[in-house]
C-alpha cells in the first residue's frame, strides 16, 4: 500500500526519490519521508505528516540534502495514526541503520517484546520500527547485512518490501520483499528500487522483479541479488514498453479524468492483441483449446472493482459458454475449503497484480491443483508469475486509485473468455460467434460517444451534489454495473450509496427511502426492464428522486422519470461496458463538484498489498 523509492549513483539522491514518490504517492499520502547518506557518512532523515508535497517544501525539493544514495516513503497507514513520528523512514537508536517499508509484519508485537528485554527502546506505534531494530539485532550480533535481513526474514511473518541503509555500507542501499512488490532498476547513472515502474521510469526502463524472499544489493556500480543462503543469483531483466508519458496527466486536471478518456483506446488495444483475423488468439496464454473443453466449472476471485469485473462475468460465461461460474471474495475465499472436482479453471482478476487476498487464494488453489488464468495489468506481478496463465490487460499505468480503465480492459478480457468457452464448447453457433466479435469492435467508438456528452452527466452531478444517500438498482448485468456504480461513487465522493439486485430492495432496504432519496435505475437488459421500471416506480411512491440510465431502444419509462443519458444500443451482453463510463463521470464530477481530492481519495490505496 505504501509508496518506496531508492536511488544510489552520481546525481544527487534526494530530488531523484522525491520525484519517483511523486510517481506512487497513489498508494498512500498520509505522511512521507526521506533518508540520505551525507558527505560525511552519516545518514540524514526528513519526515512530514500530509501529502508528500509538505516533503517537497520542508527539503526544497530535495535541494536541501546532500548525498548520492538514499530511500523515501510514502505511507498508508496501518500501525500507528499518521504522524511525523510514525511516518518512515525509521531507525535505530545512534541512526546508523535506516529502513522503509510497505507491508505488515504480523508478529511485531511479541517481536518488539522480545526487541524490549533486549534494552531496545520504542519511538513510534509502527511495525516498521520493529523491523528496523529486528535487522539492526542481528547486523550487531553477526556484523553482515544480508545476513541481518536473512535473519529478519527468518524472524517475521507477514507481507514486506523492506529497504535498508547502513551507515557501514555508504552508497548502497539492501532490500528484500515478501509478498509486497518491488522493483529494481540500473543504468550507466546508477541504481533505483521502487514500489512500482512508474517511479523509475523516467530514469531506465530495464528492470528487474524481485521474487519473494530475494535480496537486492544496490550500488552505484550495479545490482547484485541474493537468496536466503546468500548466495548470489542471476536475474534477466524486464524491458518496459509504455511511455512514461502515460503516467502524466497530459493536460487533464486529474488522472482519473484523463485514464476515462483512455478507454476507447485501452478497449481497442486489448481487443487488438487478442482478436485477429475475426478469431480469438489466445497462444500466448498457456491454455489449449483441449484444456477450455476438459473445465467443469469457472471460479473467479478479485476484491473490489476486480470482484465486480467477475459479476458480470457470470452472467456473460454461464449465458454463452454454458458452464457453472462461482465469483468469490478473494478475501473470504482464501480461507474457505471449497469442494472442488480438480476441473476447474480459476481467474484471478487484480490490476496491479500484488492485491494480497487474491494472491493468497490464487496460491491456495494452486497446492489445490487447480489451473490458474491471471487478469492482471501488470508485466511481471506476483500474480502474473504465480499463475499457470497469464491475460495481460493493455491499460497501461493507471495512476488514480479509483480504477477506470482497468475495469474497462477486464471487462473485455472476460468477455473473451467467454466467447473462447462457447466456441470451444460449441455452445454459441459460428455466425453468432462472429456476430460477438464485431459488436465488441463496436464498443470503442460507443464509448467516444458517451464521453462526447459528459457535460450533460456533468450536469445530473450538479442537481445531486448535496444528496446524502443513493440507491443504485437493476437486474442481471445491470446489477453487476450498479455495484461497481455504488464503488466509485463512495471511493471519490464520499456519499453514502448502496447497490441492491431491483427485486431485493423490498426485502428490507425500502426503508431507507425518504422524500428526495437519490433511486438511479440502470435499464440495458431488455428482457429485464419492465421489472426493473415497477421497482423503480415502488421507490417512487416512497418519496425517491427517481433517475435512470438505459438503452436508446428501451421502451416504457415513465414520463417524470429523470433520464439521465441515452446510451447507445449495445449487445446486452457487453452493456457494462457503455454503461459503467456514464457511472464513472458521474462519480468524477460529483468529487470535483464536492472540493474532494479525486486522484487520492481519503484513507484509500491504489494496491492493497496487506490483508
Amino acid at each position: 500500500m505504501c509508496g518506496i523509492v531508492g536511488y544510489t549513483g552520481g546525481r544527487q539522491a534526494a530530488p531523484v526519490i522525491l520525484d519517483g514518490l511523486t510517481k506512487l504517492e497513489y498508494r498512500g499520502y498520509d505522511s512521507a519521508g526521506i533518508a540520505v547518506s551525507n558527505k560525511s557518512g552519516n545518514i540524514d532523515i526528513v519526515k512530514a505528516k500530509g501529502k508528500l508535497q509538505v516533503l517537497c517544501k520542508v527539503t526544497h525539493n530535495g535541494k536541501n540534502l546532500d548525498g548520492f544514495c538514499g530511500i523515501g516513503h510514502t505511507r498508508w497507514a496501518t500501525h500507528g495514526e499518521p504522524s511525523e513520528n510514525n511516518a518512515h523512514p525509521h531507525c535505530n537508536e545512534d541512526n546508523t541503520i535506516v529502513a522503509v517499508h510497505n507491508g505488515i509484519i504480523e508478529n511485531y508485537v511479541p517481536l518488539k517484546e522480545k526487541l524490549i528485554r533486549r534494552g531496545y527502546k520504542f519511538y513510534s506505534e509502527t511495525d516498521t520500527e520493529v523491523a528496523t531494530k529486528l535487522v539492526d539485532y542481528y547486523y550487531k550480533k553477526y556484523s553482515d547485512p544480508l545476513r541481518a535481513l536473512t535473519e529478519f526474514a527468518l524472524h517475521a511473518r507477514g507481507s514486506y518490501a523492506l529497504a535498508v541503509l547502513y551507515k557501514d555500507y555508504p552508497g548502497e542501499i539492501f532490500a528484500i520483499r515478501k509478498d509486497s512488490p518491488m522493483v529494481v532498476g540500473y543504468t550507466d547513472g546508477g541504481a533505483y528500487l521502487a514500489s512500482d515502474v512508474p517511479a523509475i521510469l523516467k530514469y531506465t526502463r530495464n528492470v528487474y522483479y524481485t521474487d519473494n524472499y530475494e535480496i537486492s544489493r544496490l550500488s552505484a556500480n550495479g545490482v547484485k541479488f541474493y537468496n536466503l543462503d546468500r548466495e548470489e543469483t542471476e536475474k534477466q531483466p524486464s524491458v518496459i514498453t509504455w511511455d512514461a508519458e502515460a503516467a502524466e496527466k497530459g493536460g487533464f486536471e486529474h488522472f482519473m479524468l484523463k485514464e476515462i478518456h483512455e478507454q476507447p483506446d485501452v478497449v481497442r488495444n486489448t481487443l487488438n492483441c487478442f482478436v485477429r483475423d475475426g478469431e480469438i488468439d489466445f497462444g500466448e496464454l498457456n491454455l489449449s483449446d483441449e484444456d477450455f473443453k476438459n473445465f467443469d466449472s469457472v471460479i473467479i476471485t478479485g476484491c473490489g472493482s476486480a470482484y465486480h469485473v467477475g459479476v458480470v462475468a457470470q452472467y456473460v460465461i454461464e449465458d454463452l459458454a454454458r458452464i457453472p461460474v462461482r465469483v468469490e471474495i478473494a478475501s473470504e475465499y482464501r480461507y474457505r475449503n471449497p469442494v472442488l472436482t480438480g476441473k476447474e479453471l480459476l481467474v484471478v482478476i487484480s490490476q496491479s497484480g500484488e492485491t494480497a487476498d487474491s494472491l493468497a487464494a490464487l496460491r491456495e488453489m494452486s497446492a489445490k491443483g487447480i489451473k490458474s488464468l491471471a487478469v492482471v495489468n501488470v508485466v511481471g506481478s506476483s500474480i502474473a508469475r504465480a499463475a499457470d496463465a497469464v491475460f495481460y490487460t493493455k491499460a497501461g499505468p493507471e495512476i488514480s486509485v479509483a480504477t477506470t480503465k482497468a475495469y474497462s480492459a477486464q471487462l473485455i478480457a472476460v468477455y473473451l473468455l467467454a466467447l473462447k468457452l462457447a466456441k470451444v464448447r460449441k455452445t454459441i453457433t459460428e455466425n453468432r460467434y462472429k456476430g460477438f466479435l464485431k459488436e465488441l469492435a463496436t464498443l470503442p467508438e460507443k464509448i467516444s460517444g458517451i464521453l462526447g456528452n459528459k457535460s450533460e452527466i456533468q450536469k445530473f452531478a450538479s442537481e445531486m451534489m448535496d444528496r446524502k444517500d443513493v440507491f443504485f438498482i437493476g437486474r442481471g448485468i445491470d446489477y453487476a454495473t450498479c455495484i461497481e456504480s455504488s464503488l466509485k461513487l463512495k471511493e471519490i465522493s464520499y456519499i453514502h450509496s448502496e447497490a441492491y439486485a431491483a427485486g431485493e430492495l423490498k426485502h428490507g432496504t425500502i426503508s431507507l427511502i425518504e422524500n428526495g432519496t437519490l433511486v438511479l435505475g440502470i435499464l440495458t437488459q431488455n428482457s429485464l426492464v419492465e421489472k426493473t421500471i415497477s421497482n423503480l416506480k415502488e421507490t417512487e411512491s416512497r418519496g425517491a428522486y427517481v433517475a435512470v440510465l438505459a438503452t436508446e431502444d428501451v421502451a416504457g419509462i415513465p414520463a417524470n422519470f429523470r433520464k439521465l443519458l441515452s446510451l447507445p444500443g449495445v449487445d446486452g451482453h457487453f452493456s457494462a461496458s457503455i454503461a459503467v463510463v456514464v457511472m464513472q463521470l458521474f462519480a468524477y464530477f460529483l468529487s470535483v463538484l464536492r472540493g474532494n481530492d479525486v486522484d487520492k481519495p481519503r484513507n484509500l490505496a491504489k494496491s492493497v498489498t496487506v490483508e
